[in-house]
């Protein structure tokens, strides 16, 4: 069975998005299935690994309402075993959609149940929210991986992430924090090494060894709807996403 890992953080610009298109493109470049859903109504993953949704294009938003059968709308990227499950603004309405109907929660997990046996890892990437559809992937999911930038107001609004996460563990008791990436670490400054040293002593062992760094390569990939590896595999972004999925699959 796939092991199923939402990316989250409700705070925007993250770097959550990289994250996901990136270490999951890592994983699959080691040799593993992996699925990402793209989970975001901006749908930019879907696009930062090379996915145009177009009008008749089938998204996660008729996946999940049962329009569609999850192997229909799976494509295909780049990297040979990689794939995605793509988004666009189809997605806003289901939150909306929803708020009636019984086991609203659980409605993602439902429609990802296909995939169970087809990937090794599945990756959900998150909207910048606490809503429904964050609910959703939290209770799909065995883990949860949160994406924190080293700057100021870093650990602003994580209380309530993890609020979210212990209430959801009431739900799906196999939800747990699968780890912490620090990212956006521009080591030229003091702030963001402080900003490292403490998020690790709030999340202790939660997190990773390797941090993103700042990194113009890693911003210009999505453009060309390649992850970092196949835009630039030399780049610094490339070696420390290549780190981060090494130390990913180690734990």
């Amino acid at each position: 069975m796939a092991k199923i890992i939402a990316i989250t953080n409700q705070k925007g610009g993250v770097g959550k998005t990289t994250t996901s298109v990136n270490l999951a493109a890592c994983v699959a470049e080691a040799g593993h299935r992996v699925l990402v859903v793209d989970a975001d109504p901006q749908g930019n993953t879907s696009s930062g690994l090379g996915v145009r949704v177009k009008e008749k294009t089938p998204t996660v938003y008729e996946v999940m309402s049962g329009e569609v059968p999850l192997k229909d709308a799976l494509c295909k990227t780049r990297v040979q075993t990689l794939f995605v499950l793509p988004s666009d603004i189809r997605l806003a309405g289901a939150e909306i959609e929803l708020a009636s109907i019984d086991d609203r929660e659980h409605v993602l997990s439902g429609a990802l149940a296909p995939a169970g046996d087809l990937f090794d890892f599945i990756f959900i990437d998150c909207p910048p929210s606490l809503g429904l559809i964050t609910l959703n992937a939290l209770c799909a999911a065995g883990g949860v991986l949160i994406p924190i930038q080293c700057e100021y107001f870093a650990l602003e609004g994580v209380s309530a992430l993890m609020n979210t996460i212990s209430r959801v563990q009431k739900i799906n008791r196999h939800l747990s924090i699968e780890g912490v990436v620090l990212t956006m670490l521009d080591a030229r400054t003091n702030l963001g090494v402080q900003v490292a040293q403490e998020v690790r002593k709030v999340f202790k062992g939660k997190v990773y060894n390797t941090v993103i760094p700042r990194n113009v390569r890693l911003g210009e990939a999505p453009s060309h709807g390649l992850p970092i590896t196949l835009y630039d595999p030399r780049s610094l972004g490339a070696q420390s996403y290549q780190a981060l999925a090494r130390e990913f699959l180690a734990r």
